[in-house]
């Protein structure tokens, strides 16, 4: 089999690379292996993310077993839960495609054969994508796994805490309705272990997605993070990335179009962050599958919502693992004829997959497809006048009440400002919170706005009022809260022409987002529209801010 890694290894004027590589150890009996990069994200400051060594050692075990050459490197990784409110969440998203230029620049640089990437959280998984579809070779993806939950005071067995407790509890001690001490019990036992925080927040979704996309084995998204299963799990992901290349089977082979369209189908089914639109649909891109947003609201229409765990309802994502996973989710969508069956995964073909994998659907963690909680899917995309290119909300985080709702606007123009007012007691019962200039370009770096949301919750408003940005929210963010409108504000979209006092009408039902202004108004608002300087004029945030789309074609940068 001829290797691409024969580039640093074969005849006499490679004589100097092999000398480097016997520098690493490597021996003449392994220098005819194929070598296997081992993209690695550990790092100690995220929980996610500091169990990976063990992960990635189990890794190399597997591509050791299995006649490969295992070369761990490294790349970045940032926490946003960590970088949450403050001037940090700038570089959240901007990391995804850090991650992907990294990745990009370890693997040509040393003509690896093959990679396995090991992420878990947040934008580490898309960023690790984005970068192997550009290398496109033999490619396994097995995450760091999901936290366990807490658990209230003095319950083992009943409801459980996790990391969106905080912040739901920061704003019910501003509230009044909830005590410091109580506050530090949370704080000290919400996140119990490593792991990608538990909830079908961002990583989890993702995590869960990479099985649907068919380049992870079964049990990615939910074997926790601390169970024996996931060395075992990393172990055979080293084994099938040297399956995969003796196969001759390229990353591109399985994020195929229909890949994709399952992805999708998966997510609209399991309730996942308003962050994986914006990751699949830039993955999409990346892909040469390009996607829309009618795309994503057709998939919203077709699909039924078949799992509503935290933060859309009260079950830890360790349920989903206790009753199966995501191959039961996707044999359910399967029965309605909703995958594509032609797609090719890491297992074999999609039909070989869900023969070989799944058990049948439980009823009450994951519906069965003939009794879904609801007949149409978890998120939901808008239109109108507000975000003529759309926005999304997780709808199945909203609380029935509020699926439509008609209020004042009450405008921001970042999220400081934003948080300032909600926590000073000054947003109302009926409002419509606007924080805009916090787009791709805009913010730059479209910052989650989970301390905004959350606090809306803990101070016992989202049952009253609706918050709608250019920016994004977490994959913990629930209630009335529309993100990713497009064209944001630095662009000179609609949301920047919206006053104080305006009505706006949010109509998720609908698929509506309008603002109550009459034409010759918003003409002479836009011609009065000057443009804001940029945040930023130097480094990362300022080549970001030149070169990324717009969030509706995924915040994607070429």
């Amino acid at each position: 089999m001829q290797l691409r890694s024969d580039a640093i290894k074969v005849g006499a004027a490679r004589a100097p690379h092999r000398s480097l590589l016997k520098a690493d150890g490597i021996t003449d009996e392994e220098m005819g292996r194929p070598l296997i990069a081992v993209v690695n994200s550990r790092n100690d400051i995220i929980p996610g993310h500091n169990n990976l060594d063990k992960i990635c050692e189990a890794v190399k075990a597997g591509i050791y077993l299995a006649g490969g050459v295992p070369f761990e490197v490294s790349t970045i990784g940032v926490c946003d839960g960590i970088a949450m409110n403050h001037a940090g969440m700038h570089y959240s998203l901007v990391s995804r495609e850090v991650i992907a230029d990294s990745l990009e620049c370890a693997v040509e640089g040393h003509a690896f054969d093959g990679i396995v990437c090991i992420p878990n959280c947040d934008k580490i998984v898309p960023g690790m994508i984005l970068g192997a579809l550009r290398v496109n070779i033999p490619t396994v993806f097995v995450s760091g796994g999901p936290m366990l939950p807490g658990h209230e005071p003095g319950c083992t067995g009943g409801p459980t805490t996790d990391l969106n407790t905080l912040f739901d509890g920061a704003g019910k001690v501003a509230a009044g309705t909830m005590s410091e001490d109580e506050l530090k019990y949370y704080e000290d036992t919400a996140c119990p272990t490593c792991g990608s925080c538990s909830g079908m927040f961002t990583a989890n979704s993702m995590n869960c997605l990479c099985e649907a996309l068919g380049i992870a084995l079964p049990g990615n998204g939910t074997i926790p993070a601390v169970y024996s299963e996931r060395l075992r799990l990393a172990k055979h992901a080293g084994m099938k990335v040297m399956e995969l290349l003796e196969r001759g089977i390229s990353f591109r082979d399985l994020v195929s179009e229909a890949a994709i369209h399952n992805a999708m189908e998966c997510d609209m089914a399991f309730g996942g962050s308003t962050n994986t639109v914006l990751h699949l649909t830039a993955i999409a891109q990346a892909a040469g599958h390009p996607i829309t947003m009618d795309d994503w609201d057709a998939a919203s229409a077709r699909t039924p919502h078949l799992v509503k765990l935290q933060p859309s309802g009260p079950r830890p994502l360790i349920d989903l693992y206790a009753v199966g996973g995501v191959p039961v989710v996707m044999h359910e969508l399967n029965e309605l004829g909703l995958l594509d069956e032609s797609a090719l995964t890491c297992m074999g073909t999609l039909p070989e997959y869900i023969k070989n994998c799944t058990k049948p659907a439980d009823g009450e963690v994951c519906r069965t497809h003939d009794n879904p909680f609801s007949k149409v899917g978890a998120l939901r995309v808008l239109h109108g006048n507000v975000a003529p290119d759309g926005g999304i909300v997780k709808k199945s985080a909203v609380d029935p009440s509020m699926l439509t709702h008609t209020g004042p606007a009450r405008c921001f123009n970042s999220e400081e400002e934003a948080c300032k007012a909600i926590f000073a007691g000054e947003i109302k019962a009926g409002d419509v919170v606007v924080i805009r200039y916090e787009g791709p370009a805009g913010g730059p770096g479209m910052r989650e706005m989970l301390t905004p949301t959350s606090a809306i919750v803990g101070m016992g408003l989202s049952k009253s009022v609706a918050l709608i940005t250019d920016g994004r929210f977490s994959g913990a963010s629930k209630g009335p809260c529309v993100g990713h409108v497009s064209p944001e504000a630095a662009a000179g979209g609609p949301i920047a022409l919206i006053e104080d006092g305006d009505e706006i009408t949010v109509d998720i039902e609908g698929g509506e987002i309008n603002l109550h202004v009459d034409d010759e108004e918003l003409a002479r608002r836009r011609a009065a529209f000057v443009a804001p300087a940029p945040k930023h004029n130097h480094g990362v945030l300022a080549k970001y801010a030149k070169l990324v789309s717009s969030a509706d074609k995924g915040a994607y940068v070429s």
